[in-house]
C-alpha cells in the first residue's frame, strides 16, 4: 500500500517536473501578474463564453477555479486548446500571468 502511494506521489512529481521544463510554462510562474490586467485580458477574451466576472454562459464557471485547478492546469487549459470550443490562446508570458493572478481571485 505504501510503495504504491509513493509511486504515486512520485508520478505526479514527474508530472509537474516535466511540465515545469517548458521555457514559456517557467517564465509565466516567475511573474506575479496583476489581476487589474487579468480582469482586462478576461473581459476581451474571455468573458463572452464564460460570462463577465467567470459566472458562465456558454463556457463552465470560472468562480473558484483555483480550488478545482492548479496554476499550472490553468496555463495548460488556456494554452492548450485541447478543451473544444475552447481555442487554443497562447498569450505573452507577462499578459498569462495577468490572466492567471485574475483566475485566482475569481
Amino acid at each position: 500500500m505504501v510503495s504504491i502511494a509513493l509511486a504515486i506521489c512520485l508520478s505526479a512529481f514527474g508530472f509537474y517536473r516535466f511540465q515545469t521544463s517548458d521555457p514559456y510554462i517557467n517564465q509565466v510562474l516567475t511573474k506575479a501578474g496583476d489581476a487589474t490586467q487579468g480582469q482586462e485580458i478576461f473581459n476581451l477574451n474571455c468573458a463572452a463564453c464564460h460570462g463577465m466576472g467567470g459566472v458562465g454562459l456558454v463556457g463552465p464557471s470560472l468562480e473558484k477555479v483555483s480550488h478545482r485547478k492548479s496554476r499550472l492546469g490553468l496555463i495548460n487549459q488556456v494554452i492548450s486548446g485541447k478543451t473544444p470550443p475552447m481555442p487554443k490562446f497562447q498569450p505573452s508570458p507577462e499578459i498569462m500571468a495577468d490572466l492567471l493572478a485574475y483566475l485566482e481571485d475569481l
